[in-house]
C-alpha cells in the first residue's frame, strides 16, 4: 500500500464531511419551515485493503463513505394560529394529500390548509387532503377521498314536535266556555278576542320548505259551563285549550273557508290539585278532512313514538305535516285507554274526557298561584342555512356550523403509517412518497390503531434544535479540517521523497 493512498482516505473524509455540513446547512435552513423533520448524517468506513506484516496479513482501512441520510421523525412544538383549517398530528401518522385529477398520494406533516375557490381543501402547494365524507349520523360514507365542499347551505327541516312547559295561573277565572267556539278563523286581523282566554304561547315552527309558521297555544280555565266540563274529573283544576296556527297558513281543504281554519288540535290539560303538577291531557285532531265544524270529527288524537299527542296539518299544499306536542306528560302506553270519549261530541258524564297512563318529565307543566307564563318551550324544525365555519375536533372530523343554528359533521380527515417511515422519499414541499422500502400506506382516522389526534386552529413547527445542529457544524468543520490536515501531511512525505533524488 503506497503513501498515496493516504491522500484518498484523506479525500473521503473531506468528502463525507462536506456532505455531512450540507445536511446540517439544510436543517438550519428549514428551522422555520412548518412541519420540516431534520436530517441526520452518518459515516460508515470504506472496506479495508489487506497487507502483509511480521505477524501476518492485517487491515488497513482505506477512509470513509457516507452511510445514510436518517430524517428524524421526531414531533416538533405546535404553534397556536387564528385559521381552523390549520391542523397539525399530536402523535403518530401523516396527512395524506393527492394533486388535483391523479391519483398520485403524497404524505405531509405541514397541516397548513384552506379550502380553495372550488371547495377543494387544499394546502399551500394546491394538492387536495384526503379524507372520508360523513353521513348525517356521523359515520363514513365510501373510501377515501378527495374532501370537496359541494354545497355550502344546510337543506330545512319540518318540525316533528312542539314544546311548550307552562305555568297557569290557579287563581286565574273561566273567560269562555269554548275557546274553539270563540276563534273564528274568517277574521285575519284577531281571529280570537283577548278577553276570550287567560293564557297563550307562541312558537315558531317550520315546514318542509323551510317557512316559518307561529303555531298559538290558547289556555282557559274550565266552569261548570265549559264544552268539557260534564267529561272533567276535576274541573275546578283543568284547563281548555287550542293549538291555532295563522288561518291563512292552514292550507287543510277541510277548513279552507270555515270558522275553524287554522284550529290543529283542542283539548284539555288537569293539574294535581295538591302538587300543581300536570296529572292529564286530552287531545282531538280532525285529521281526515272531514267537516271540522262537526264536533263528531274531532276524534282522539294519535301519539308519537315519544307518546305525546300529535295532530297532521298542511303548511305547503298537499304535504301533510304531522307535529305532536309535549306539554310534560307522555303517556307511556301510547294510546288512549277504554271508556273515554271517541269524539268531542261524545263527552259526558259517561263517556269523560279520554286518558291515558301519564308519567311526568323532568320539565312538566304547572297550575300554581302565581303569574301565568312560558317555563320553557322548543321545537326541532328549522329553515334553510348559510354555511357560517368550519371547525375540526381531535378525532379529524370537520363540522360546519350553519347559520340555522346547525351543526352538521361534513368529512373526517384521514392519516396515514408507515412500517418504515424512515425510509420514506422526501419529494420536497414539505411531502413525503411510499416506496418500497417504506411498505404501503397504512390507512386510518385519527386516534384510531396508533394514529395521533388532530390539534385545530395549530401548525407543526420544524423540529430542527438549533443548538444540536451548531455543535454537529462545529465537529463536521473540524473533522473536515483534520483531513486537509491528513492531506497537506501527505503533501509534505510526498515533497521529502521527490528531494531524496536530488
Amino acid at each position: 500500500m503506497g503513501i498515496s493512498s493516504s491522500l484518498y482516505s484523506g479525500i473521503s473524509g473531506l468528502d463525507v464531511m462536506s456532505q455531512a455540513m450540507g445536511v446540517i446547512g439544510s436543517n438550519i435552513a428549514n428551522v422555520n419551515t412548518i412541519g420540516f423533520k431534520s436530517s441526520t448524517a452518518t459515516f460508515q468506513d470504506v472496506l479495508a485493503q489487506s497487507v502483509a506484516t511480521a505477524s501476518g496479513t492485517s487491515q488497513i482501512g482505506r477512509g470513509t463513505q457516507l452511510g445514510t441520510i436518517t430524517p428524524q421523525f421526531v414531533q416538533g412544538s405546535f404553534q397556536s394560529t387564528s385559521n381552523a383549517t390549520d391542523l397539525a398530528i399530536g402523535g403518530n401518522g401523516f396527512f395524506i394529500v393527492s394533486p388535483k385529477n391523479e391519483n398520485t398520494e403524497f404524505y405531509t406533516r405541514a397541516g397548513g390548509f384552506n379550502f380553495d375557490s372550488a371547495g377543494n381543501f387544499v394546502n399551500s402547494s394546491g394538492d387536495v387532503v384526503q379524507g372520508w365524507a360523513l353521513d348525517t349520523n356521523g359515520n363514513d360514507v365510501g373510501t377515501l377521498t378527495g374532501i370537496k365542499l359541494n354545497s355550502f347551505t344546510s337543506p330545512p327541516s319540518a318540525t316533528t314536535q312542539l314544546t311548550a312547559i307552562t305555568n297557569l295561573n290557579s287563581t286565574a277565572t273561566s273567560n269562555s266556555t269554548s275557546l274553539f267556539g270563540a276563534w273564528n278563523g274568517q277574521d285575519s286581523t284577531a281571529p280570537i278576542a283577548d278577553t276570550s282566554y287567560g293564557y297563550s304561547t307562541t312558537e315558531k315552527v317550520y315546514d318542509s320548505q323551510g317557512n316559518s309558521h307561529d303555531v298559538t297555544i290558547y289556555y282557559d280555565k274550565l266552569n261548570a259551563a265549559s264544552e268539557y266540563a260534564s267529561g272533567a274529573t276535576d274541573p275546578d283544576n283543568t284547563w281548555q285549550y287550542i293549538v291555532t296556527c295563522n288561518p291563512a297558513d292552514d292550507l287543510r281543504t277541510g277548513f279552507a273557508g270555515t270558522a275553524e281554519q287554522g284550529i290543529l288540535m283542542r283539548g284539555t290539560l288537569s293539574f294535581n290539585p295538591t302538587t300543581g303538577d300536570a296529572s292529564s291531557i286530552s287531545a282531538f285532531s280532525d285529521d281526515s278532512g272531514a267537516d271540522p265544524t262537526q264536533a263528531a270529527n274531532w276524534t282522539q288524537a294519535s301519539f308519537s313514538s315519544t307518546g305525546d299527542p300529535e295532530f297532521t296539518t298542511q303548511f305547503v299544499s298537499g304535504v301533510n305535516q304531522t307535529v305532536s306536542i309535549d306539554t310534560g306528560l307522555r303517556s307511556t302506553s301510547g294510546t288512549w285507554n277504554a271508556g273515554g270519549a271517541a269524539n268531542v261530541g261524545a263527552i259526558t258524564a259517561l263517556a269523560p274526557l279520554p286518558t291515558s297512563t301519564w308519567q311526568p318529565e323532568a320539565q312538566t307543566s304547572t297550575q300554581y298561584a302565581a303569574a301565568s307564563s312560558t317555563n320553557y318551550q322548543t321545537q326541532d324544525g328549522y329553515g334553510p342555512g348559510f354555511l357560517n365555519s368550519i371547525s375540526v375536533d381531535t378525532n379529524g372530523v370537520m363540522s360546519g356550523s350553519y347559520s340555522n343554528g346547525q351543526i352538521l359533521k361534513l368529512f373526517q380527515v384521514g392519516l396515514a403509517k408507515f412500517n418504515d417511515e424512515q425510509a420514506l422519499t422526501d419529494v420536497g414541499n414539505s411531502l413525503w412518497s411510499a416506496n418500497s422500502a417504506s411498505g404501503a400506506a397504512i390507512t386510518g382516522s385519527p386516534g384510531n390503531n396508533g394514529l395521533g389526534s388532530i390539534s385545530a386552529d395549530s401548525l407543526e413547527q420544524s423540529n430542527v434544535d438549533i443548538a444540536t445542529e451548531f455543535v454537529n457544524m462545529i465537529t463536521t468543520q473540524r473533522g473536515y479540517e483534520a483531513n486537509s490536515k491528513v492531506i497537506t501531511t501527505v503533501d509534505t512525505m510526498l515533497q521529502d521523497l521527490i528531494n531524496i533524488i536530488r
